[in-house]
């Protein structure tokens, strides 16, 4: 096989592909975050000022979904059609949410009754809601495994088979780290009374995301023992968890002293920790197979063609640099605490 740096094309996509989903669930993630407290936030002021802390960026962070569509369709195609066969419905949910959420935010303030903006906090909390729960589910899935057939086809039973309790269970996850992320980021984004009530909330988001990753841990070590195999086979990786558990620590640690960037800064790591760790526990496959772990789709049997990987790659490493360097700009320029002003929103 062809190799760049000494790694085989194949691993160099399957590296990009969790970098590109690990970069869109750090910065989506706090903004659905955002959202899926928004309701908890108190009056109009408030949540007026927390949907202007994530006006400049919120569809700038959705730009690393798109890039993770294109990675999957691009270097796994049969991954990335056996995905969207498998999980059409949650997947199909959270792209029609994050249309509804983005007109939410848009219509919010173009009147001033309070009936209007009332209407669009709803509809903005319950559609970050659903996202949260819907990616989570799939992530869910995708860890548990899904029914796939000797010719890598996914095999239907019925339209509502993603509803299980694992998938249940990593979407409630996601949620609560989710909303934890989110309202961290509202921490050093806000002054004032807002600032003054997020206490409570990050306390309470804590307490939520820590149970929720508690009995999902529990569940993954009882029923989805294919997830821990690496890590148990190679003891070196024990680190992994370790590094997970020290991180989670450090976020009630960090809130008691009101230090909220560094509680953000150990949010995003447990978001990529969790996802490491996923994609540990899958490698090689991208799509475990729960029918026979030989139908599995992997890096290698689900890839495009090692020219096309080649040329790509190519690509992108020129290309997502680029956007990584965007992004970093946005987030420079709207640094600062949220101030309101004729062009809020």
């Amino acid at each position: 096989m062809d190799t760049f740096i000494g790694l085989e094309y194949n691993i160099w996509w399957f590296l990009l592909l969790g970098a590109v989903v690990t970069g869109y669930a750090i910065l989506d993630g706090f903004d659905i975050g955002v959202g899926a407290i928004h309701l908890f936030l108190g009056n109009r002021e408030n949540r007026k000022i927390a949907i202007n802390a994530i006006g400049p960026v919120w569809d700038g962070n959705e730009v690393w979904l798109v890039i993770t569509g294109g990675v999957l369709f691009a270097a796994f195609p049969p991954v990335y059609a056996t995905l969207f066969s498998g999980l059409y419905i949650p997947l199909m949910l959270f792209l029609v949410m994050i249309i509804f959420r983005a007109v939410s935010i848009e219509f919010r303030g173009k009147e001033p009754m309070v009936w209007w903006q009332q209407t669009w906090d709803i509809a903005f909390s319950v559609a970050s809601i659903i996202m949260a729960l819907a990616l989570g589910m799939v992530l869910g899935n995708v860890l548990q495994g899904l029914p796939i057939d000797e010719t890598g086809e996914f095999t239907h039973k019925t339209d509502f088979n993603f509803i299980n309790p694992f998938s249940l269970l990593t979407g409630v996850t996601t949620l609560g780290l989710f909303m934890l992320h989110g309202a961290l980021y509202l921490g050093m984004k806000t002054e004032g009374k807002l600032y003054d009530q997020l206490g409570l909330i990050i306390k309470n988001s804590t307490v939520f995301f820590i149970l929720a990753a508690l009995l999902l841990s529990f569940y993954t070590l009882l029923y989805v023992p294919h997830l821990t195999d690496q890590i148990k086979e190679q003891e070196w990786m024990f680190f992994l968890p370790v590094v997970l558990v020290l991180l989670m620590a450090n976020i009630p640690r960090q809130v008691s002293k009101r230090n909220y960037g560094y509680a953000f800064i150990s949010s995003t790591g447990v978001i990529s920790a969790l996802l490491v760790i996923g994609a540990v526990g899958l490698f090689p496959s991208m799509l475990h197979s729960t029918i026979d772990p030989a139908y599995s789709l992997t890096l290698y049997n689900a890839s495009a063609s090692e020219k096309s990987l080649g040329i790509m790659l190519t690509i992108a490493m020129i290309a997502v640099p680029l956007v990584a360097i965007y992004t970093g700009f946005v987030f420079w320029t709207f640094r600062g605490k949220v101030k309101i002003d004729e062009h809020s929103y």
